[in-house]
């Protein structure tokens, strides 16, 4: 009877166990969102944000607030295996949240940042935060006078890219942030031993924005790690005004003189397609663009030959830069064929390289990319001159 009582009362204590443990699983299976509220919880202080960065435009990035950290997702479109990339910007001195293991965390605000791209320098430039970069993949196309200043005193360095990135370099540099670009070929995993090395790498994809004000509304994602969104939103909507007081003064234009845009160049002449943000500065402009309807982004090749009917009746040939075209002369020495176009003929020919410094430089990729506002006014300037007979180009100039 006494082993009897013992069995069953180790029976009481395996159902007991047996309970715990299920409630343990069903905890460790609780959702994601009561993890972080968990973590939330250890922190009883005030807001840090009460300012918040708000995104209309952009479709590539998004971020959420709490009291203190930002959670910001980058939608990758080159990525098979991860759509979307997580970080969590953490106040410095704050504890990391519950929920995120897999996350990259970024203290804030960052005060030393790595850029790797000529458009990062516009959205630094846009927020006056010169100072925070430490780091360029190559200094040689740089238009910003604080940036140039900057490197000049030793203060930015060149850390190279892609397979001659310098690692070795950025190790011991140790910055805050490195702000590298998505593309097809430049992978997250490319940045690996950085990760190891407890350095964030941040891949933003600005450029595969389908219009100009959602590619510069990138600007508000830096805002975010510089705790600078009461300045961003407030200068990003003065932005947003212009563009769209000027795209609505050719909304009913009578006439929409035709383009075409762009060069050949080695055996294709790659033109907008029709969900790019280029295509959407043409609708804007007030202008007939050919190509308006094909669906897809980036740029579409094609032949010399496919082209060439439409650029015979084009009343406007832009963004003819490839290169060092700044003549008529320039033109003809690349095809003696360029001289049929009608554009052509009625010295109808611009490009956007009146802001490129002797170093290459071009300032339509820099502060143009977050000023599209500027850049639709020289469009509409050159398409529909009586809409704005006063202004003067700032990015585009003449080609004769």
């Amino acid at each position: 009877m006494a082993f009897g009582r013992k069995a069953g009362d180790y029976m009481i204590i395996r159902k007991i166990l047996a309970a715990l443990l299920l409630c343990g699983l069903l905890a460790g299976c609780s959702t994601s969102s009561s993890l972080y509220e968990k973590g939330d919880s250890h922190y009883s202080g005030p807001d840090l944000f009460p300012e918040k960065a708000k995104v209309a435009h952009a479709k590539g990035f998004k971020i959420t607030y709490h009291k203190y950290y930002k959670v910001v997702k980058i939608m990758s479109p080159f990525e098979k295996s991860t759509d979307t990339l997580t970080y969590v910007l953490v106040q410095r001195g704050k504890p990391r949240p519950i929920g995120y293991k897999d996350s990259q965390l970024i203290e804030i605000p960052v005060r030393s940042m790595v850029a790797m791209s000529s458009l990062h320098i516009g959205l630094i430039g846009f927020l006056g935060c010169e100072d925070i970069l430490t780091g360029m993949g190559n200094l040689k196309y740089v238009s910003s006078i604080k940036v140039l200043d900057r490197i000049k005193s030793g203060k930015v360095v060149e850390v190279g890219k892609d397979q001659g990135l310098n690692e070795e370099l950025l190790v011991s540099m140790h910055p805050d942030l490195i702000m590298a670009t998505g593309s097809p070929v430049s992978k997250v995993s490319r940045y690996e031993s950085l990760h190891q090395a407890g350095i964030p790498v941040m891949v933003n994809s600005e450029w595969v924005e389908t219009t100009p004000l959602g590619r510069a509304e990138w600007v508000k994602l830096l805002a975010a790690l510089i705790n600078k969104e009461g300045e961003v939103n407030r200068k990003f909507a003065n932005v947003e005004q212009e563009y769209g007081r000027l795209a609505r003064l050719t909304s009913k234009v009578a006439v929409r003189p035709s383009l075409i845009t762009g060069m050949n160049s080695k055996d294709a002449w790659n033109v907008p397609n029709g969900d790019s943000y280029v295509n959407r500065f043409f609708q804007d402009a007030g202008a007939s663009y050919h190509w308006s309807g094909t669906k897809a982004t980036g740029s579409l090749p094609l032949s010399f030959e496919t082209v060439y009917p439409i650029a015979l009746q084009a009343d406007f040939w832009l963004n003819v830069s490839i290169g060092n075209v700044q003549t008529k002369k320039d033109v003809l020495a690349r095809d003696v064929r360029y001289a049929d176009f009608k554009a052509f003929k009625t010295n109808h020919i611009y490009s956007y390289n009146n802001r490129m410094n002797a170093q290459g430089a071009n300032d339509y990729w820099e502060s143009g990319a977050v000023n599209p506002h500027l850049v639709l006014a020289d469009l509409i300037r050159i398409i529909h001159p009586e809409l704005l007979p006063n202004h003067e180009l700032i990015y585009y100039k003449s080609i004769n």
